[in-house]
């Protein structure tokens, strides 16, 4: 019974990351991805590179810029209008976006 409880939250667990992923991909279609392009890899020079970062830098830098905490005169404006949830869905978009590194 105790294994079959575990397993439950494990499958809503992953189902409530898949529904953030997802709901993640529409938002920065919608508000990101002009700067950082599609996928992540920033289309603009002035821009980071969002794809592969990890949650919690995401979602600290985020929620500072939207409380002003972090200075960026676009950054601060989008950010804004960000709810937690939002921050959390884009977060997990970004972050789950696997990259490649190869060494010079």
């Amino acid at each position: 019974m105790k294994n079959l409880f575990f397993i439950t939250l494990l499958i809503t667990s992953l189902n409530a990351l898949a529904d953030d992923v997802a709901l993640g991909k529409v938002k920065a279609d919608a508000a990101c991805a002009l700067c950082h392009g599609v996928a992540g890899i920033a289309s603009l020079p002035n821009a980071p590179n969002l794809a592969g970062q990890q949650f919690m830098y995401l979602s600290e830098q985020l929620t500072n810029y939207r409380s002003g905490k972090r200075q960026n005169a676009v950054m601060n404006v989008i950010a804004k209008q960000l709810t937690d949830e939002e921050i959390t869905q884009l977060a997990t978009w970004y972050s789950a976006i696997k990259i490649t590194v190869v060494e010079p």
